[in-house]
């Protein structure tokens, strides 16, 4: 609800689109029962429609205007929760990918036998939604991102006189094209959903199905970084005996190992600025010559993709060693994210809230035509409508929250990646910390040592002949050149003595071959620091992070300093990563071991800062251990 509820009717009949509906469909729309459009009345309305004579294709078009028109009431006039909007679109794309699915099958099976595989076993179709439709999350005019995955290579079983053999691979392509016919094209009653599979291996240009094997070469030889955020919400929506077998546990299992590393994965944030970067710059390309394109609640600065990002980036960064991490709604993820310390919960609060903002808003700019458009209107009556359906008192109002929750979202995206918002921290990241001095990073190790203290010059003079420094890729050298850059530039500053320097590089040097414990570092300034001032406190310190590097995330929290281990939150956190692994069936004994391994070395590791800063006694540490 807005800032500024008022008791104002608002009325979705303003809507071009539902005075549309009215005149076409006026007959039709007590079908559906009352209430919000849920998958029971859904399937009770689009029985009503075949009763009538209607086929499966034109029924399932018209059942999308009934809903489509329900929403807008429930949503304009009866302020109706966002999720209730989500839900009957996302259902409705549910539905009509298994009613299509059921009827395209049938007919191919009927003409050509069922696909199998090894043994004569039946082959399974997995329909995949992405993005929105994988997390529940569909907007009104949405289109829906599809990927098609079936089990096993193969041949149909034919007819009995032997006729009609087709390969799986072809079977499965005439699945697809069929279903498009029932969904995607558009006749005289629209189209049900618009449908992009641009997401599939090898996009527009990859076949339209693939096996499961397939899939999963590709994605272990070809998977970029940003096909591991739209893996993220992937889900498996259709068809419904599919979802509930055993064997989607396979599909499970090339996909979870792709989006989720074992080790926290801070080279994704350079995928991710790459990816922000070119949508920023379509956004600016479009609304080049038109200012109002500016206004996208969905692309622009501060919009609901911003949002999303900040979400998944964190998600993907540690959801491999954290699987309670691991889930498709944003909502739902922002508070995980503020019960882990990775945000604070007033952050998450007001992403939160931005989020159902401007997703009620992006609904409200659908409705008005039935156009895949996320820009604000430029006519003044339809923002007045917007407005008041939102329930603010004037347009002015409205436009003073909608540019406050942008603005919010742009600083926690900006910071997040370390754009050109001011250095600052907050509840377990902090960016911007120091900077290494500018004027680039040198290419060779003799450029480099031109640029460090006699000391670190010398140790790196050795990296010459090292095997670990020759092999590494041109992204994780030069990462590695500015992290030593950066330690130089501390040492002349004294805040770092140079013998803590030299073993940094000497704890850094067998480690190199983990490239995402380079872009860690880089990416946070604040943990970096923090480690260089323990390993010049003691040598224990060098010695435990070099069996066990994954520990020193531990240092971007700076909560984690003023705490003492409770035996209560660390089962609880146990608690929900077993949860979470079993929801996946991925508890088996030697991931839940290794789970508990990695839970006591960064509860072991919390102590010691914590002793070295004088933070807790003696007999204190000796206490927490004990406990833990």
């Amino acid at each position: 609800m807005a800032d500024t509820a008022l008791n104002v009717p608002a009325q979705a009949a303003y809507s071009r689109f539902h005075q549309r509906l009215h005149r076409r469909y006026g007959d039709e729309l007590s079908l559906l029962p009352p209430g919000p459009p849920e998958r029971a009345s859904m399937e009770q309305a689009l029985s009503a429609l075949l009763e009538r004579g209607l086929d499966l294709s034109a029924a399932l078009r018209v059942l999308r205007q009934l809903v489509m028109e329900r929403t807008m009431v429930l949503d304009c006039e009866q302020q109706a929760p966002l999720a209730v909007v989500t839900r009957a679109v996302t259902e409705l794309a549910e539905l009509a990918l298994e009613r299509a699915c059921i009827q395209v099958r049938a007919e191919l099976d009927a003409r050509h036998g069922a696909p199998q595989g090894p043994e004569g076993r039946p082959v399974q179709l997995w329909i995949i939604g992405m993005g929105k439709l994988g997390a529940r999350e569909l907007n009104v005019s949405s289109d829906i991102d599809l990927i098609y995955v079936y089990e096993q290579d193969g041949d149909t079983a034919g007819l009995p006189d032997g006729r009609g053999v087709l390969s799986n691979h072809e079977y499965f392509a005439r699945v697809v094209k069929g279903i498009y016919g029932l969904i995607g094209d558009t006749t005289e009653h629209g189209f049900v959903f618009r449908v992009d599979l641009a997401l599939r291996p090898n996009g527009n240009s990859g076949p339209s199905a693939v096996s499961l094997a397939s899939l999963e070469e590709y994605l272990q030889t070809h998977g970029r970084e940003w096909e591991r955020f739209a893996w993220l919400k992937s889900r498996v929506v259709a068809p419904m005996d599919s979802v509930r077998s055993t064997q989607v546990q396979a599909l499970r299992a090339v996909v979870l190992p792709f989006v989720f590393r074992r080790y926290l994965d801070y080279a994704v944030f350079d995928a991710l600025r790459s990816l922000h970067r070119q949508i920023r710059e379509h956004a600016a390309r479009r609304s080049a010559g038109h200012p109002g394109r500016s206004n996208d609640v969905k692309l622009s600065r501060g919009g609901i993709r911003e949002i999303e990002f900040t979400v998944q980036l964190l998600q993907v960064v540690r959801g491999g060693q954290f699987p309670e991490l691991r889930c498709r709604p944003t909502l739902e993820a922002l508070g995980r994210l503020a019960r882990a310390g990775l945000m604070s919960q007033e952050v998450a609060d007001a992403l939160g809230a931005a989020y159902t903002f401007l997703r009620r808003v992006e609904h409200r700019i659908q409705y008005l035509d039935d156009q895949q458009t996320h820009v604000l209107p430029t006519r003044d009556d339809d923002l007045e409508w917007i407005a008041r359906t939102m329930g603010f008192a004037d347009t002015c109002a409205f436009l003073h929250q909608f540019d406050a929750h942008r603005e919010k979202v742009a600083e926690e995206f900006d910071t997040l990646l370390g754009g050109s918002a001011p250095p600052q921290c907050s509840a377990g990241r902090c960016n911007g910390a120091r900077s290494p001095a500018q004027g680039g990073t040198p290419r060779e190790i003799d450029g480099l040592m031109e640029q460090l203290p006699p000391a670190l010059a010398a140790h790196v003079a050795d990296w010459r002949g090292n095997a670990r420094i020759a092999n590494l890729r041109d992204e994780a050298r030069s990462r590695l050149f500015r992290l030593v850059q950066r330690t130089a530039q501390w040492v002349a500053e004294r805040s770092v003595p140079e013998d803590a320097a030299v073993r940094f590089l000497n704890w850094l040097e067998p480690l190199l071959r983990r490239e995402s414990y380079l872009a860690l570092l880089l990416e946070r300034p604040a943990v970096h620091e923090r480690l260089l001032d323990l390993l010049g406190a003691a040598r224990w310190p060098a010695r435990y992070l070099q069996q066990h590097p994954g520990v020193i995330d531990e240092l971007a929290n700076d909560a984690m300093l003023g705490e003492r281990f409770s035996p209560m939150d660390f089962e609880h956190e146990l608690a929900l990563r077993l949860a979470a692994l079993q929801t996946t069936g991925e508890d088996d004994d030697e991931t839940l071991l290794n789970l508990l391994r990695r839970a006591h070395h960064a509860e072991v590791f919390r102590t010691l800062p914590r002793d070295i800063e004088g933070r807790i006694t003696v007999e204190q540490v000796g206490d927490d251990l004990s406990a833990l």
